[in-house]
């Protein structure tokens, strides 16, 4: 086979950052799909396609109707976005960063997660919800908070998290094809960092976690930007002969249960990180269903690694102490070995 045609096998793709494959995702779905809408604040290319540059060049290409700037307002934004899917479009509506969607809460919470029930299924809301956040930039308490919990434990919502651009990619086409709202959360750190480009048209199921590096001593279990800092940890430990397994949950809602139990009843350890603060967060729902199931098994109590409980400071030397480092990861692993 000649591999400089075939893409497939060809040695000079170029890797893409999540910005280009959330975009590429967008524009293959206004592309393939009429009723596919984008609106939030900034989107358009007369507001340089957002803050980020996310929807650059997609008004231009599909129109300022059906790709629009909104005015500062998350609950009319959302509340279009409910009407608009129930009048059968296929909104996605960008919140420009996570801490605004406690503004829209009850759009979110009350009507688009719950009017499928509440209609005994006759009504559903297929809209994706696009969010961005994450520390690193000393962007302060109102602007960095990872919420997911918040939305994981409201039934009627999906709610993902991707940690490369492939996943990204993959992951929206799914999110705007399914009949129920979705969080798309964005890691605003993550936005930048190249991976490998998706191919065109193939999704990635929701709920169905990847196991990104096999191992038989350990699991950690992960997503977004620790899935890096997981891996990292793995790398090093490998040194000493300690075998690490890394799980990139993908989705937090609905949660691959099958894929984290069969993780963990290998290695009989296991390490849960995330960004979120460790109060509350996805770690203690995870830890809970191991021990519920595997109890008996495990070598050791699950490791849970969060932030510190308090709002995420402007200081760059508080914020960088604030977020889990590898050191703490690392620190969890061997816990577990003790």
């Amino acid at each position: 086979m000649n591999t400089a045609t075939n893409p497939a096998t060809h040695t000079d793709i170029k890797p893409i950052n999540m910005i280009q494959a959330i975009n590429m995702a967008l524009d293959d779905a206004l592309e393939a799909n009429p009723d596919v809408l984008v609106f939030g604040e900034d989107v358009a290319d007369a507001q340089e396609g957002g803050v980020i540059g996310v929807t650059k060049g997609l008004s231009t290409r599909h129109g300022e109707i059906r790709v629009r700037s909104t005015p500062i307002s998350e609950q009319a934004i959302i509340g279009a976005a409910i009407g608009a899917s129930i009048a059968g479009m296929r909104p996605v509506a960008e919140i420009m960063l996570m801490n605004f969607t406690t503004v829209a809460m009850d759009m979110i919470v009350n009507h688009a997660a719950k009017l499928r029930f509440m209609s005994g299924g006759q009504t559903h809301v297929p809209i994706v919800i696009r969010t961005m956040t994450g520390a690193g930039f000393s962007t302060g308490g109102q602007h960095a908070d990872f919420l997911e919990a918040w939305f994981a434990h409201t039934a009627g919502l999906k709610v993902v998290i991707p940690s490369n651009p492939a996943d990204a990619y993959g992951l929206m086409l799914s999110c705007i094809d399914d009949p129920d709202p979705c969080i798309f959360i964005e890691n605003l750190p993550l936005y930048w960092t190249p991976g490998a480009p998706p191919e065109r048209g193939v999704r990635v199921p929701l709920g169905k976690a990847k196991v990104v590096r096999e191992g038989t001593d350990v699991s950690i279990i992960t997503y977004s930007r620790q899935v890096f800092d997981a891996l990292a940890v793995a790398e090093k430990l490998a040194k000493e002969g300690k075998s690490v397994e890394v799980i990139d949950l993908r989705t937090i809602s609905p949660l691959d249960e099958a894929a984290i139990l069969a993780s963990v009843g290998k290695t009989r350890r296991a390490v849960v990180v995330h960004e979120a603060t460790k109060n509350g967060g996805i770690g203690g729902e995870v830890s809970s269903r191991i021990h519920e199931a595997l109890h008996s098994q495990l070598h050791a109590a699950v490791q849970r690694v969060g932030s510190a409980f308090c709002a995420v400071p402007f200081s760059k030397p508080l914020e960088t102490a604030f977020v889990p480092s590898q050191d703490q990861i690392e620190a969890a692993v061997r816990r577990t070995f003790a």
